[in-house]
């Protein structure tokens, strides 16, 4: 995979919205387990609040969920596979990235997470800021300007 593809690939899953209008993948190899990632998504969905029975259940998958795709997009960033596998490993991290908003939406109150959500929007925002200003600075700085 070329360099430039290799970064448009990592930019386009760490992109906000990324997972607008994408579908929750039905299948997903998971730490090496198949999971029907849609099916289970679903299923939890389908409850107003999930029951203290299933809580654990859910955690576990939201943090191997995280886990692979972690994995997933240090595969791409490594630049050692072809492009192709590098588009289908994207479009999984994607797909994961829906699942996990599907499943983090089902906790806390919503004016709770439209807090947490607000203070990491807020927060990405400063820091796209402060790498911006700080790489034009350095970039003048060079030119020596």
């Amino acid at each position: 995979m070329k360099e430039f593809e290799r970064k448009q690939l990592v930019e386009r899953i760490d992109r906000d919205g990324a997972t607008v209008g994408v579908r929750i993948p039905d299948r997903v190899e998971v730490q090496g387990e198949e999971v029907e990632l849609r099916d289970f998504v679903f299923e939890i969905k389908r409850r107003e609040t999930v029951p203290p029975g299933e809580r654990d259940r859910v955690e576990r998958a939201k943090r191997n969920l995280r886990r692979e795709r972690l994995e997933r997009r240090e595969r791409i960033e490594a630049g050692e596979i072809g492009y192709e596998e590098g588009e289908a490993l994207a479009d999984a991290v994607v797909g994961i990235d829906r699942a996990l908003e599907a499943l983090e939406s089902l906790g806390g109150s919503s004016v709770e997470r439209d807090a947490e959500a607000q203070e990491t929007a807020d927060t990405k925002r400063w820091m796209s800021f402060l790498k911006q200003a700080l790489g034009r600075e350095d970039a003048q700085t060079r030119r020596g300007l």
